[in-house]
């Protein structure tokens, strides 16, 4: 593994990260060795645990390159290469790269073991795990554990709909759990506990979602209506569904799924949600109503908020923390801090990603965890690190020697 010094821009503040661990020497920073596997802290052999978030920003660019920027130490590593993607995602661990015959799997080496009431951390060998086959258009869908369960892996071109062992994944297996042909179509694959939710076609989209066990079995009277079914994401409550009507909830209570149907508000016109994102975990999801406004699904209290956009926007996502923070990547690339009561600009930046928007030659993806935001610029070779509430201020900017087409944040 290859490591090399990035050039880092005038720091206007400091990253705050020191978060409480329940393991590992107090202020020790330092690796301790794991000795081998503990049922609910997220170890896995040969990882280490350590005293404080890993926390990195893993970027691939547009033929591939895979590179790994420290933020504790601001050190960067390239970590291989893949084909090149036309789509990445993350939970945090992982990078799915969707490409022409498949999807690639990156283990960026770094992973917080969320334990609800406190955390684990975990450093590990970075590597390239393997492939899945299927052919273009997949969509993957992950949890907030990238130890257990599953994740889902949709192929639009084939129809294909494809459930991993995230543990095995741990281990540097790549192992199909099952694999359903279904009609093409632009579906999804849900995982949520031991099952997984897979859309039935209807047209070219998920017209319903049926709950399936891990063998790929579907599970009876489990079926229900999702029309357009486009968009999805993983919240403490549950595993969420953009509908054309609403948003399917899945939650699992006595291994056990139930589905349940949140509609949108009566007589509202604006345009449904079809992408979500949030703040890892956090109950309230934003999404894009159209360009002009903002849908904030509570998953918690099953209802819906539609804000007023302050100007056209391309990307939003929901911080959920004590303030309602909403963040908002607005059509000229500006990153807007909005309050999510209201909708009121609360401070923005100068627009840091205009000429990334404009050339479409990769795609900006602003990322909210519970102190700063990330945003990638591919035509502008920058990352930001941004002081959401503070004013939006620029904590720190790195320039960088190649074009971080997609980016995830990794190690939380």
């Amino acid at each position: 593994m290859h490591r090399s010094a990035l050039t880092l821009l005038p720091v206007v503040g400091l990253l705050l990260v020191a978060l409480a661990g329940c393991a590992g020497e107090p202020g020790n920073p330092s690796a301790t060795p794991d000795g081998g596997n503990a049922d609910g802290h997220g170890r896995i052999d040969g990882a280490a645990e350590v005293a404080e978030p890993p926390l990195g920003l893993t970027t691939i660019g547009p033929q591939g390159e895979v590179h790994h920027l420290d933020l504790l130490d601001e050190s960067v590593a390239e970590l291989g290469r893949v084909p090149a993607p036309s789509q990445v995602t993350g939970d945090g661990r992982y990078l799915f790269a969707a490409g022409d015959d498949g999807v690639t799997i990156v283990d960026s080496g770094r992973w917080t073991w969320d334990h609800v009431d406190h955390f684990h951390y975990y450093r590990a060998e970075p590597r390239i795990v393997g492939e899945v086959s299927g052919g273009t258009g997949a969509v993957v869908a992950t949890t907030n554990s990238s130890t257990t369960g599953g994740t889902g892996i949709f192929f639009a071109e084939s129809g294909d709909a494809v459930l991993l062992d995230t543990e095995a994944l741990s281990h540097g297996e790549v192992v199909e759990l099952f694999r359903i042909e279904t009609d093409p179509h632009d579906g999804l694959v849900v995982p949520i506990g031991s099952f997984a939710l897979v859309t039935d076609p209807h047209g070219g989209a998920g017209g319903s979602v049926t709950v399936h066990d891990s063998s790929g079995m579907p599970v009876p009277g489990t079926t229900a209506a999702c029309p357009e079914a486009r968009g999805t994401i993983t919240t403490r409550v549950g595993a969420v569904i953009g509908c054309a009507d609403g948003a399917l909830l899945a939650t699992v209570a006595d291994g056990e799924v139930s589905l349940e149907h949140i509609p949108y508000p009566s007589g509202t016109t604006a345009p449904p949600a079809t992408e979500f994102a949030n703040r890892e975990g956090r109950p309230t999801v934003a999404a894009l109503a159209g360009g002009d406004g903002i849908w904030l699904l509570d998953t918690r209290e099953r209802s819906w908020t539609l804000l007023p956009a302050p100007a056209p926007l391309v990307q939003v996502t929901a911080v959920d923390d004590e303030a309602q923070h909403v963040l908002a990547l607005a059509g000229d690339g500006r990153v807007l801090v909005l309050d999510g009561m209201t909708g009121a600009l609360l401070a923005e930046t100068s627009p840091l990603v205009a000429e990334s928007l404009s050339r479409g030659d990769g795609r900006p993806l602003l990322i909210a965890d519970d102190q700063r935001a990330y945003l990638n610029a591919p035509a502008e070779q920058r990352l930001y690190e941004i002081d959401f509430a503070d004013a939006a201020r620029i904590a720190r900017e790195f320039a960088t020697d190649t074009t971080p087409a997609f980016v995830v944040e990794t190690g939380r």
